[in-house]
C-alpha cells in the first residue's frame, strides 16, 4: 500500500504543487471536480494536514495519527518534499525510527533525497547522506534568518522600516476588486498603487481568483 502524505502551514495555501509532484511520479491520485478535490486511487492512501505548522512535529500532527493507523509493514509512506513532513533533522530521525520499527518505507519525491528508494533504511550510508543534507538546508535556513534580522535592524537604524504592510480598508476592497474585474489590472500593480502586500490584495480577490471560496472577507465594520 502507498501512503501519501501532504501538508500546507496556513489555510490560503495551496495543496496543488504536492499533488502534481505525486502525479508526476505515477501515483494516480485523480480528481472529481474542483469543489470536491482530489481522492486516491486504488491502492493509494491519502492524507492531508492542513493549516499545520511545522513547526508541529510530524508525529504530533491529526494527519499522521491517521498515518499510524493505517499504516502497515511493508507500505510506503510517500511525501512529494521531505519539508512538508519533517522540520528538522531531529523530526526527521524520529520519523525514520517510527517507519524503521514499523517496518514502513520512507520515499520523497523532489530535491536531493528524492533518489533514495527508501530514506528510513538502516544503514550507515543512507544516514550520513540524510544527516548532511538536512544540516545543509538547516545552515541555509539559518543564514537567511540571519540576513532577514540583520536587513531589519539596517533598516530600522535608517528609519526605513515600517513593519507589516497596511491592511485594505472597506473602500479599498471595492476599488480593488474593481480594477481586477474591469481592467484586469494585476496583483503586483493593485499592491503598488495602494501601497499594500500581494497577499493583501489576494485576500481583497477572494472569489474572483481560481480556487478560492465566493466570500468577500469582512471589513473591520462588519467583523
Amino acid at each position: 500500500m502507498r501512503i501519501v502524505y501532504s501538508r500546507v502551514s496556513t489555510a490560503p495555501q495551496s495543496l496543488l504543487r504536492q499533488r502534481h509532484i505525486l502525479t508526476e511520479a505515477g501515483l494516480p491520485i485523480r480528481t472529481e471536480g474542483v469543489t470536491e478535490g482530489f481522492r486516491p486511487a486504488e491502492g493509494v492512501l491519502l492524507f492531508e494536514d492542513l493549516a499545520t505548522s511545522s513547526k508541529i512535529p510530524a508525529l504530533e500532527r491529526p494527519a499522521f495519527a491517521k498515518v499510524a493507523a493505517a499504516a502497515h509493514p511493508g507500505d510506503v509512506l510517500t511525501v512529494s518534499e521531505l519539508f512538508r513532513l519533517c522540520r528538522d533533522l531531529i523530526d526527521i530521525h524520529t520519523v525514520r525510527d517510527w517507519c524503521q520499527a514499523r517496518g514502513v518505507a520512507l520515499r520523497v519525491l523532489s530535491g536531493p533525497l528524492s533518489n533514495f528508494h527508501d530514506l528510513a533504511a538502516n544503514d550507515a550510508t543512507t544516514a550520513l547522506i540524510i544527516n548532511v543534507i538536512t544540516a545543509v538546508g538547516q545552515f541555509q535556513r539559518d543564514l537567511q534568518n540571519e540576513l532577514t534580522a540583520e536587513g531589519i535592524a539596517a533598516a530600522e537604524a535608517e528609519g526605513r522600516y515600517r513593519g507589516r504592510p497596511p491592511a485594505l480598508t472597506g473602500v479599498q476592497l471595492e476599488e480593488v476588486r474593481a480594477m481586477f474585474i474591469d481592467h484586469g489590472t494585476s496583483i503586483a500593480a493593485l499592491a503598488r498603487a495602494h501601497g499594500v502586500s500581494r497577499a493583501a490584495i489576494r485576500t481583497a480577490l477572494t472569489g474572483l481568483l481560481p480556487g478560492q471560496p465566493d466570500q468577500l472577507p469582512l471589513s473591520p465594520a462588519e467583523s
